[in-house]
This record gives C-alpha cells, sequence and structure tokens, in this order.
C-alpha cells in the first residue's frame, strides 16, 4: 500500500510588502482564496504519482484544488477541511504597529504557535490529533484502493507523515516541504509464513 503527500503549488498572491499583525490575518484570507501560479513544467514523479493513484485527496482549500486541476484535469478529486493546513495564530495586541514582510510573520507567529500559543486558531496539540485522523482516513482509503494521493500543505502533511510512520508506514523522515514535491510512504501487509 502506498500513501503519496503532495504540497499544493505556489500561491497566486505573491504580495510581499510589509504589514501589520493585523494586516497580515488579512493577508492570509488573500493568500487562501487566490490558487496557485500555473508553471511552465511540473515534477514528473510528482505526475505520475497523482495520474497512478487510485484516489485523490485534497483539502478543501482552492490552493489544493487548484493544484490537482493544473497537474491532472481528468483527475477527481475527493475534498475534505479534515487536511486543511494549520493555522497561525492571531497575537491580541496591536504589537506597536510594527510593519513586517509576510515570510517574516509567518515565521514569528508559527514559532509561537509552536511554543503554544494559538490565540484565534487550532492549538498545536488539536493540529495533532486532527492528523491523527486524518492519517487513519488516508491508511483506510489504502487498504481499499491501495494508492492514494494527498495534495496538502507543508505543515499537516508533516504532521501526517509522523503518524504514518508511528504505524510502521516507510519512507522519508519528513516529507518534501516544496511546492509540488512528492513524498511517498509504503506500508507491505505481513501475510505470515506461506
Amino acid at each position: 500500500m502506498e500513501i503519496s503527500l503532495i504540497r499544493h503549488g505556489k500561491s497566486k498572491h505573491i504580495d510581499n510588502n510589509r504589514v501589520t499583525c493585523k494586516e497580515f490575518k488579512d493577508w492570509i484570507k488573500k493568500y487562501d482564496d487566490s490558487g496557485v501560479l500555473e508553471e511552465s513544467s511540473y515534477p514528473l514523479a510528482t505526475v505520475e504519482k497523482l495520474e497512478t493513484s487510485k484516489l485523490v485527496i485534497t483539502s478543501d482549500l482552492k490552493r489544493t484544488t487548484e493544484t490537482v486541476r493544473l497537474l491532472n484535469p481528468n483527475v477527481k478529486a475527493i475534498s475534505s477541511p479534515l487536511f486543511r493546513e494549520t493555522e497561525l495564530p492571531v497575537p491580541s495586541t496591536k504589537l506597536w504597529n510594527l510593519k513586517l514582510k509576510p515570510s517574516i510573520w509567518a515565521v514569528i507567529l508559527r514559532c509561537l504557535w509552536f511554543s503554544g500559543y494559538a490565540k484565534q486558531c487550532e492549538s498545536l496539540s488539536n493540529a495533532k490529533q486532527r492528523a491523527k485522523k486524518a492519517a487513519e482516513e488516508l491508511v483506510n482509503y489504502a487498504k481499499e484502493h491501495e494508492s492514494v494521493a494527498l495534495v496538502g500543505h507543508g505543515f499537516i502533511n508533516m504532521l501526517i507523515a509522523k503518524e504514518l510512520q508511528g504505524r510502521g508506514w516507510k519512507g522519508k523522515r519528513t516529507p518534501s516541504s516544496k511546492h509540488l514535491n512528492c513524498t511517498t510512504y509504503s506500508f507491505v501487509l505481513n501475510h505470515g509464513p506461506s
């Protein structure tokens, strides 16, 4: 059995102007709603895995569903909020109207999130629980369909990969965080001695 974890394509929302923390919340909304850039070519291994998987699943965010459409318009995917990216916290303070690039805000807020700060978002503990459910669902799909591909997001894919490995699935310790890259995990059923 195989489960392939693919990260979505690059977002069309490329505005990298400095914003306040409050404005960063709006920036994330635009990032979620913008879809993905069409590339001149796509990683062959990812395209092949999407083509050969018997079932394709995405989160319900536009960047994953659009990625599937760009990689292979003939693929019919199942979308579910279970596979959404982990959220970033929103600090309650204005932080002195500090303006930073969105990429810097993302790093700062992700570090705070990993440290336990989860204001107005899912906590790390809850995200791990969701990843556990997501891994269970993927394993059940793999039992039924043999090969499954998830077009998802960087952090939730990482948490799902950790869950899969904890259940005996073999593959890279950490899935690729590059856009459009694919990391495959496999599980061989032990049928006992013949």
